[in-house]
């Protein structure tokens, strides 16, 4: 049956018919309608099952507020679960299905649950199923697990595609409603860049539907010129169906535009998320309807007056053709005479307060409506929809007066400002007692990193619930604003709006107002969640008098509208229970997003190939090229080793390391992390960084150098450079540089705030080249230049600054391998000339290219740690022999205090040593040491375990390093180490044996790199 009516519908073009599927069933809609508008006018008034008892639910609302009508939307590799009907937009071909429902959403067998509602009350979950335990666990928990969750996973791969869009504007303006417009319109003429976004398709907000006329004319008429003239600013951006989802610290504020949606078949992502940095937030997000409290309030056909409002003004579509109006304010009269003038019948009013007169309740009376003063609703009566109504004194127990017939019934409760904005940055609340609302406190708000206040509330938002007082609070606070940022205001052109003045409401947080246990187990809070008065009445007597404890408790607020309707009702009954004032009983934490915002938009383009972004070198190029055979290291794929035909990796590895220790190899180290420390407090900052002492390091000078976490534990390692008397150069480990550059970050902002250090990363601005061998020397100096390379000009462990060839060069005399070895820097844009350069002029020499995997071999026979294999998270420097690299001098460096548990300190930890097979073959990587007897868990004890295992083509034969108990003091002992060998069943598992020697394996005295 067809509720749509034969005229009306703002938003709609009847000329443009649209279908659709709803459940399989082909429906017709007009383009302009949303799913819901759709729905309703095709007669379909169930639109989902209630989590909890399944109970038929309809469409409570108009917008992203609404808690019963979520589908999942779409089909294959487009399906998405839980979108709001209220806020899908209609086009040609949509397809939706109901949720949480079977066999079908009209009959569902788990609405037995409904029938079995006095065995499931709140708190069920926490109390009927503790013991016995296995009884739980086999028969109760499956089930409660199969029924958990509302709609389905999508099962195929997104279709889609995504975006971020970075933007820095001086003033963010979040909705586009009349206090909005007038906020944008004030920043756009003073100058600021402004960026205005609304979360629907359609500017202007309630001022259109409620009948406000703006300077004279309909309010429609104000919008279309104030829209006209922010057009042609070039200072203003407009930003439709974008939601400003939460703002954060230091002026950083998410948006979420949903670009496509409505036109999936448009060549453009489907969702960007927008990340702003602005100077000011101007909240224009208005005020939200709450519903009432009374017995059956939950049926489909019951809904919020401001939305049935909504539907009949916006899209045509009537809720039923004949509504009852029940209220405690005088908004809701507006529903009542939109509903007359569209041809409909409303029986009758129902109003709490003893008294309704004025302008509203006047001009209902005048179209012949009865109004019912200091009246409730004792019941709803029907099914699956609303067939009658039963009235009774609001200040009774619920005795039945009057039976009315009806189809709908539209509730108002009042209106509660959105303050999530406010509120999600650290402002705080103060209650309202005439509006009976929570509003924005102004002399405690958000503030910024300065101190100074950056968010501002105008309008609804900040309880200014009058059309007038909505566009002169938006003037007003949005000229303090520009005067905070400097900007002249222009004379002020606030515009005049004219709506019928209101008398206040009356609270009613239950009806009736004396309703008994029966009833009130029957009114609804929570409709999703089917939370029902009596649920947190409830956990009141059962002690959960914090609102946060009783959200837990009782799921209200859980669902995905996030407690928009039901938290204020809820915690005003609460309040009543513990016979508390409401400010007193608070509110739960409003957190960002204000609405839901899809995995999509939060991955971007992070997905596929590009799920994390491939960081390349100037010689990538080069690399690939040449056959290199790659390895992701962080975000990087460094080469494993360079292959020629014919080789294995194996051999390929062990020619570039024999290559490098007779004659030159060439490394590509660009991907080692480049931390600049820059500041007075640098040195400072350094010193509790590191465990050894980096202030007296001199310019000109390098140390090595172990950063630890503040539980002690190492987190990397590196030569650090002294650039000049504030200026320190930090070499990390490939995949550490982020990490380590957050954990500076982190220390300086959280705890050192005020030392004057300044950090950046400048891995990717510096092109490095390892020029390793006894032929280093000789090819730099092929390549000419300013920089004396000789050794009592460069001794090792210092680096020069000037020109190499035509290149401009830092030279680091540092070594990896052991051997006399030269790490040139040069800016990234000359990185690759470098490398062809370097290749040129060591022709001469067999040049020899080499990959990470030679790099490990080498530094393994030097005795050299690498992060990851010889630390693991619970390694200390200690641990690896590392104690001279551990200042006695400080007082004080990140670990330190750590390092000193007793569990730090005990003689049993594991020290690292070099392992020799007796056979010399290559010991398997990470194999242990075995030990006799059993640990605690039964298992075979060990001693030790290996961290780093190669075969050694300079020495031969295999070489491993590992982490033994009381190694250093066990220097030739022959150990045990398991192996993967398969073994014939009923045979003892196969061990290889192993010598503890000097974790140095090549040139102890460290001759060849101090050459």
């Amino acid at each position: 049956m067809s509720t749509r009516l034969s005229t009306g519908g703002r938003l709609i073009d009847r000329d443009t018919q649209l279908s659709f599927t709803f459940n399989g069933k082909r429906l017709h809609g007009f383009q302009g309608d949303t799913l819901a508008s759709a729905l309703l006018a095709n007669g379909q008034s169930i639109m989902g099952r209630s989590f909890k008892y399944h109970r038929p639910r309809g469409v409570m609302t108009s917008g992203a507020e609404e808690p019963n009508a979520l589908v999942g939307l779409g089909t294959g590799a487009r399906f998405e679960p839980n979108q709001r009907a209220t806020t899908t937009e209609l086009f040609d071909g949509l397809s939706a299905e109901s949720q949480n429902h079977w066999p079908s959403l009209e009959w569902d067998i788990g609405e037995v649950n409904a029938a079995l509602s006095r065995l499931l009350p709140a708190g069920f979950y926490y109390k009927t199923f503790i013991h016995p335990r296995p009884f739980w666990k086999h028969v109760f928990e499956p089930v409660i697990r199969q029924s958990a969750g509302l709609g389905k996973a999508p099962k195929e791969r997104d279709a889609d595609r995504y975006e971020h869009f970075y933007a820095h504007v001086d003033v963010v303006i979040a909705g586009g409603g009349i206090a909005g417009l007038q906020a944008a319109l004030d920043a756009g003429r003073a100058g600021a860049k402004v960026l205005l976004c609304e979360q629907t398709a359609h500017w202007g907000g309630r001022a259109p539907v409620d009948g406000v006329s703006i300077n004279g004319d309909p309010a429609d008429s104000w919008i279309d010129a104030t829209l006209a003239e922010l057009a042609v600013l070039e200072n203003v951006h407009l930003r439709p169906r974008t939601m400003i989802a939460g703002v954060y610290d230091h002026g950083y504020v998410l948006g979420y535009e949903r670009v496509a949606d409505h036109t999936p078949e448009a060549d453009a992502p489907r969702h960007r998320l927008w990340r702003i940095r602005a100077k000011q937030v101007i909240s224009a997000t208005g005020a939200l309807e709450r519903p009432l409290s009374f017995p059956g309030n939950d049926k489909p056909g019951v809904m919020l007056a401001s939305a049935l409002r909504d539907y009949i003004v916006n899209w045509g579509v009537s809720a039923g053709d004949r509504t009852v109006i029940v209220t405690n304010n005088d908004d809701a009269y507006r529903t009542a005479i939109a509903i007359r003038q569209a041809g409909l019948d409303v029986p009758c009013i129902v109003d709490a307060r003893a008294q309704a007169d004025g302008p509203l309740p006047d001009q209902a009376r005048a179209l012949g409506i009865a109004v019912k003063t200091g009246m409730g609703i004792a019941g709803v009566k029907g099914l699956r929809g609303v067939v009658a109504v039963q009235l009774c004194r609001q200040e009774g127990e619920g005795a039945v007066i009057e039976e009315v017939v009806c189809d709908a019934v539209a509730m108002s409760g009042g209106w509660s400002p959105v303050v999530h904005l406010w509120s999600h940055c650290g402002g705080k609340l103060t209650w309202d007692e005439a509006g009976a609302f929570f509003r924005p406190d102004h002399t405690r708000p958000p503030t910024g990193h300065d101190g100074a206040g950056f968010v501002t509330c105008v309008g609804a938002s900040d309880g200014a619930l009058q059309a007038a007082e909505v566009l002169a609070s938006a003037s007003a606070a949005t000229r303090d604003v520009m005067t905070s940022l400097g900007k002249a205001a222009p004379n002020a052109d606030v515009a005049q709006a004219d709506a019928p003045p209101e008398r206040p409401l009356m609270p009613v947080w239950m009806m009736p107002q004396g309703a008994g246990p029966k009833k009130r187990a029957k009114m609804w809070l929570d409709f999703q969640n089917d939370v029902k008065v009596s649920d947190v009445q409830l956990a009141a007597r059962e002690g959960y008098e914090s609102v946060e404890h009783t959200k837990r408790y009782t799921t209200l607020g859980m669902a995905t509208d996030q407690g928009k309707l039901s938290n204020i009702n809820g915690l005003a009954i609460l309040a009543g229970e513990l016979n508390a004032p409401i400010p007193q009983v608070g509110t739960t934490t409003f957190r960002p997003p204000y609405t839901p915002i899809s995995m999509g938009a939060i991955a971007g383009e992070a997905r596929g190939d590009v799920f994390q972004p491939l960081r390349r070198t100037p010689m990538q190029d080069w690399h690939e090229a040449n056959g290199a055979h790659f390895e992701p290291v962080g975000q990087w794929r460094r080469p494993y080793c360079f292959p020629r035909a014919g080789e294995s990796h194996r051999q390929a590895v062990n020619r570039e390391i024999t290559a490098t220790r007779t004659s030159l190899g060439l490394l590509d180290a660009s991907t080692l992390g480049k931390i600049i420390v820059k500041g007075p407090d640098a040195g400072r900052f350094m010193d509790m960084l590191y465990t050894n002492m980096m202030s007296t390091l001199k310019p000109g000078k390098c140390r090595y150098g172990l950063m630890c976490s503040e539980n002690g534990f190492l987190m990397d390692d590196g030569v650090v450079a002294r650039l000049d008397e504030d200026t320190f150069l930090c070499h990390t480990t490939t995949g550490g540089a982020e990490a380590v550059h957050a954990h500076m970050e982190d220390w300086l902002q959280c705890e050192w705030w005020d030392w004057q250090v300044y950090t950046a990363n400048v891995t990717e601005q510096w092109a490095q080249v390892a020029v390793v061998g006894p032929n280093a020397q000789k090819v730099l100096q092929e390549l000419g230049g300013d920089i004396d390379l000789s050794k009592d000009a460069l001794p090792f462990m210092s680096w020069a600054e000037g020109k190499l060839g035509a290149f401009d060069a830092r030279v680091f005399r540092i070594s990896f391998s052991g051997e006399l070895s030269f790490e040139v820097a040069v800016p990234a844009s000359q990185g690759r000339a470098l490398w062809d350069a370097l290749l040129e002029a060591g022709a001469a020499f067999d040049a020899t290219p080499y990959g990470t995997e030679a790099l490990h071999v080498m530094r393994a026979e030097k005795g050299f740690i690498m992060i990851g294999d010889e630390s693991d998270g619970t390694v200390i420097p200690q641990d690896l022999g590392l104690d001279w690299a551990i200042s006695k001098k400080k007082d004080d460096f990140l670990g330190k205090r750590a390092q000193q548990r007793s569990h730090m300190t005990k003689p049993t930890r594991w020290k690292l040593v070099g392992l020799e097979t007796l056979n010399g073959s290559v010991l398997p990587d990470g194999s242990y040491a075995l030990a006799e007897g059993v640990n605690a868990n039964g298992q075979g004890n060990t001693q030790g375990r290996v961290t780093s295992t190669y075969y050694s083509p300079t020495l031969g034969k295999g070489i491993a390093m590992g982490l033994v108990l009381n190694g250093p003091d066990r220097m030739g002992e022959v150990l045990e180490f398991n192996t993967t060998a398969k073994t014939v069943k009923g045979e003892a598992p196969k061990t290889i044996k192993a010598r503890i020697v000097s974790p140095v394996f090549y040139d102890p005295e460290g001759e060849k790199q101090n050459v």
